[in-house]
């Protein structure tokens, strides 16, 4: 137990020294060069071409994975502490915008597949697990959370009362729009559209059209018209 904990903290110490050491290098220069090439001592893997600015924030990279021409701004914030079940994959292509908090907490994954883009001040978050499928847009100031309060007892205060976390999936070439909030428990179809302030409470079909708070569909994107134009 004792070598465990000193091993934990031999590995935070690593990740601090270096991510502190090179973290706010200009963009610049040298900066996402060093980063890139440093940032492999720490991180479970990263792959190439890989582009991160300055400024942003990684806590317990050991469970970060980081795949091929990843594109991370300022500020950002990756946080997989809580759990060594833990993981964060950002696919290959993917971006992640300025700003954007996304974090693990306790025995969850967070897996953004390929070519998804992150727009700004974006928060994703467990503890249940989170799936966002390829070529998705996520919107600015859109909250992804993977948990909800449990507050059945009024005689108990609700932070004592534990929460649910049945997980989140976004399937792939998703767009949601500018300050959609997404709850636990939901799947939005592949090819769904969300607009903008919409509350995603309850799942949405692929190829849908979905507004309003809480978001209900209003059209479909007739998705066997696009399978035949496709075979066309």
């Amino acid at each position: 137990m004792i070598s465990q904990q000193y091993s934990a903290k031999l590995e935070r110490f690593q990740e601090l020294f270096i991510t502190t050491l090179l973290g706010d290098i200009p963009t610049i220069g040298l900066g996402p060069h060093l980063r890139r090439l440093l940032y492999r001592r720490i991180f479970a893997s990263i792959g190439e071409k890989v582009y991160i600015q300055h400024g942003a924030e990684f806590i317990c990279t050991a469970y970060i994975e980081i795949g091929n021409g990843v594109h991370i701004f300022k500020n950002v914030r990756l946080d997989a502490k809580g759990h060594p079940s833990n993981r964060i994959y950002l696919g290959n292509g993917v971006a992640i915008e300025r700003n954007v908090d996304i974090g693990a907490m306790n025995h969850t994954c967070i897996y953004i597949d390929d070519n998804t883009f992150i727009a700004p001040n974006v928060c994703i978050a467990g503890p249940g697990d989170i799936r966002i499928g390829k070529q998705c847009m996520i919107g600015s100031h859109t909250g992804i959370y993977a948990n909800s309060h449990i507050f059945a007892d009024p005689l108990l205060p609700i932070r004592h009362q534990g929460v649910t976390c049945q997980g989140i999936v976004i399937e792939d070439d998703c767009w949601l729009g500018h300050g959609v909030t997404v709850l636990d428990g939901v799947n939005i179809g592949q090819g769904s559209v969300v607009g903008a302030g919409a509350v995603v409470n309850k799942d949405i079909p692929p190829y849908s059209v979905a507004v309003g708070t809480p978001a209900r569909v209003i059209k479909n994107r007739n998705a066997k018209d696009l399978v035949e134009k496709i075979r066309v």
